[in-house]
């Protein structure tokens, strides 16, 4: 058993929200979910539910009753994603005064005390100018590849993509190698990490591929996202069949419409997660999003 005492659970039930049985915004699937994923335990099994079948009951006895390593890792993690809601909420943590007692219940319990991320820039605050020569000549390259054979083409819109995701900051990682048609690489914007995929093929994009994308994601941190670039669009019958709802799609005009009237990407991948949480659509076309 750990040493999480009675006044700890009082300061667990306050950071993730457990009246009346909840834990955050989890439902009972992706609760579960989520202790296979980070924890590597099933917060379902019997054990667990002898004061009750509730989120917040099965939490309470699992923390009073595990190993001290796996108490540590729910803590942290449910620390991380509770700290991920409120960033992208955009709204003050109400428990701040909490985050030292947290810090000293995780110190007690043996973990390392965590360490607070830099708060995200302010709504409304200066953006940081973007070279316009260097959006010029993203805007050559990309009409550029179009023209050239797939081996050549492959390597050029992977160059394109690094740099285009590099010129907005967005920490643009695993080098959108290249493999066969398909590129892969990964970035970050509001502080969640974005997947990537990306195709240039004749045949336009169908559901089970995006599938695989949602399926990638949703492997990972709860937090994660994805964004599918398809430069040949998307089927009409794709579009219909997938219903994820972690994954944004762009396709080529998209592209062409944000660079030819001088959108910021970050601003165009905003708006389309915005209109995914807004209608679940997860292709919304840049010229129905802005007016250019």
């Amino acid at each position: 058993m750990t040493d999480v005492r009675a006044v700890d659970i009082m300061l667990v039930d306050d950071l993730f929200e457990m009246s009346g049985g909840y834990v955050l915004d989890f439902t009972d699937r992706t609760f579960g979910d989520f202790f296979r994923h980070e924890v590597k335990v099933d917060i379902d099994a019997a054990r667990y539910s002898l004061n009750g079948n509730s989120k917040a009951k099965r939490l309470r006895c699992f923390l009073q009753s595990a190993p001290r390593e796996q108490v540590l890792r729910a803590l942290l993690a449910l620390w991380e994603y509770r700290n991920a809601r409120i960033r992208r909420s955009g709204q003050p943590d109400q428990s701040a005064g909490a985050h030292d007692e947290f810090c000293d219940l995780v110190e007690r319990l043996g973990g390392a005390r965590p360490t607070p991320k830099k708060p995200p820039t302010p709504v409304g605050s200066v953006k940081p100018e973007v070279d316009r020569a260097k959006l010029d000549a993203l805007a050559q390259d990309f009409v550029g590849i179009a023209s050239l054979d797939p081996q050549a083409r492959g390597y050029a819109f992977e160059r394109f993509l690094k740099a285009l995701f590099d010129t907005y900051g967005l920490d643009a990682r695993g080098a959108f190698r290249n493999v066969g048609e398909q590129l892969d690489g990964s970035f970050e914007l509001d502080h969640e990490t974005y997947m990537v995929e990306a195709k240039w093929r004749n045949a336009a994009t169908d559901a089970p591929d995006l599938r695989n994308l949602q399926a990638k994601v949703e492997g990972k941190a709860h937090w994660g996202r994805g964004l599918f670039i398809s430069m040949n669009g998307f089927s009409d019958v794709g579009m219909i069949a997938f219903k994820g709802d972690r994954v944004i799609c762009m396709d080529g005009l998209d592209l062409y419409d944000m660079l030819n009237n001088g959108l910021r990407l970050d601003d165009v991948l905003r708006a389309k997660r915005r209109r995914l949480a807004e209608t679940g659509a997860v292709l919304a076309r840049v010229r129905d999003l802005f007016t250019f």
